[in-house]
């Protein structure tokens, strides 16, 4: 839950924040991080990668916002804040803390509502997460973030049993299959309570969560008002990872030395990331980097850290404006930034939306869309920021075509079969695709299959690759024999072309 509204019997309370809200950059530990070594390329040669990035100064362009408000609660909900703002499928999905008094048991509710523009309109919004009426989350439920592993949605809130917290704010988890209907996981229980290293005047607890999935990894940054090295108001962004995403196993804490692992998830807070509330972050893969947004005096704060935590890739960006409480940034299913479709490895959308006024409840509400481009990431320098490129045409170093494909080379002979299954062509080859396998060669004339449902296929050294229909196979001259359901079956695969 974020810590400047809350039950109104909260809210005074919660004015011990005050002038601390304009948070730093400042985080305990910052190692510098060893130097690449050198790697083969798939041109053949050996390419030497750039040095690290290190408080680039970037470029902001497309300064953005709303004509209104984006999501409200509906009927008599006092407050709209601490949204959690997904793109899937097509859809902008946002879910959000607010109170209505026909979701039982009268404490804070997680909202959801849904559009296809980051400006709205959006639909009715909805209850459809509450108190559990008993365990630590009886009363109040808050602060979605969520990330979606395979086809299960994660909902990572905020719980409380009473306004009055005492430090009794936790962390839980929910499932789902459609974002809308929810299951406790852990048993109900919470996975993050607080350490109690220090304990201060703000007694919120911990909360404000957000997820992130990368490599396997759940990455989970919350706030803990009694952590070691939060600032004295409470202030400050802790992070813990699991590949469970429950955290009931293999749990490991950043510290001053990295992340080690910890047989709990309350053992003493020795690192914060930065000192804020109520912050949201992404992954931004084409430069490696975590982009932490959270409030400052004038508007939304970026920090950017690397992935162990050990630099700062870029200086801090603003994203301007009013606002009452945290930002949710627009992400993708795993928490990752939209990809730029023209300029994925120089480009990055920074898109907030943020509460902007105290109500007549004197808290939080009219939430607004806020954004901007950051440029000159100068990404796409490894083979784990190519990853950025899937789906990306470019120039191969053998005057072919280059496709990103999984983290894969398919390399075309025709530049017409490519842009077939490319979301975008670039005009110069990125230093990182050098650095992924050449998988295949699509030569022109290679032989095609189709089945019976008149899905066609390549068949490239002896292995099928699904390319959707016939359009592509006459593109490449690719005489097509149609085969049986169980002839097409028994062939081995490469991925998939026609998904991408």
């Amino acid at each position: 839950m974020p810590l400047s509204r809350r039950p109104l019997s909260l809210l005074a309370a919660l004015a011990l924040l005050g002038a601390v809200t304009a948070c730093t950059n400042a985080a305990a530990g910052d190692p510098v991080a060893a130097t690449s070594e050198k790697k083969p390329t798939s041109s053949g040669t050996t390419r030497k990668p750039p040095p690290p990035r290190n408080q680039l100064a970037l470029k902001t362009e497309n300064g953005r916002q709303s004509p209104g408000v984006v999501i409200a609660g509906a009927a008599d909900a006092p407050y709209n804040y601490a949204p959690a703002v997904m793109l899937d499928n097509g859809k902008v999905r946002t879910w959000w803390c607010s109170q209505l008094s026909a979701a039982p048991p009268g404490g804070d509710d997680i909202l959801y509502s849904e559009g296809t523009s980051l400006d709205g309109p959006m639909s009715t919004a909805v209850p459809v997460f509450s108190g559990s009426g008993a365990s630590f989350d009886a009363m109040h439920t808050c602060d979605p973030s969520l990330v979606k592993i395979g086809s299960t949605y994660y909902m990572y809130y905020t719980g409380a049993s009473r306004d009055n917290h005492a430090n009794g704010s936790a962390v839980g988890v929910a499932t789902s299959q459609d974002g809308r209907s929810w299951s406790r996981a852990n048993n109900g229980q919470s996975i993050v309570v607080p350490s109690g290293d220090v304990i201060r005047e703000n007694t919120y607890g911990a909360g404000q969560q957000s997820a992130v999935y990368l490599d396997g990894w759940v990455y989970l940054m919350f706030t803990d008002t009694t952590g070691l090295a939060s600032h004295q108001n409470g202030a400050g962004q802790y992070v813990l990872r699991s590949k469970d995403p429950t955290f009931a196993t293999g749990v490991e804490a950043l510290g001053q030395s990295g992340f080690q692992p910890v047989p709990a998830t309350n053992k003493p807070r020795t690192r914060s990331v930065v000192e804020a509330f109520s912050a949201d972050w992404m992954w931004i893969d084409a430069a490696s980097t975590w982009a932490i947004a959270h409030s400052t005096d004038h508007g939304t704060t970026v920090t950017f850290w690397n992935k162990d935590f050990t630099r700062h890739p870029f200086k801090p960006v603003l994203i301007p404006g009013s606002w009452r409480e945290g930002p949710g940034l627009v992400r993708t299913p795993q928490g990752h930034a939209p990809i730029d479709a023209a300029d994925p490895c120089g480009r990055v959308a920074l898109d907030v939306l943020r509460s902007t006024v105290d109500g007549g409840a004197n808290a939080p509400t009219n939430i607004f869309r806020f954004g901007l481009d950051a440029v000159g990431l100068k990404g796409c320098a490894s083979s784990d920021e190519a990853s950025a490129l899937n789906g990306f045409a470019m120039p191969s170093p053998e005057r072919t075509v280059d496709v990103v494909v999984g983290g894969k080379i398919v390399r075309f002979e025709r530049r017409s079969v490519a842009e077939k299954f490319a979301r975008a062509v670039l005009a110069d080859r990125p230093t990182g695709v050098d650095y992924l396998k050449v998988a295949a060669r699509v030569p022109a004339g290679a032989p095609a299959v189709a089945n019976p449902d008149g899905v066609v296929g390549l068949l490239i050294e002896n292995k099928l690759w699904v390319i959707g229909s016939v359009e592509a196979a006459t593109l490449n001259s690719s005489a097509v024999k149609q085969v049986t359901a169980e002839q097409w079956e028994r062939y081995e695969r490469h991925q998939d072309l026609s998904a991408r």
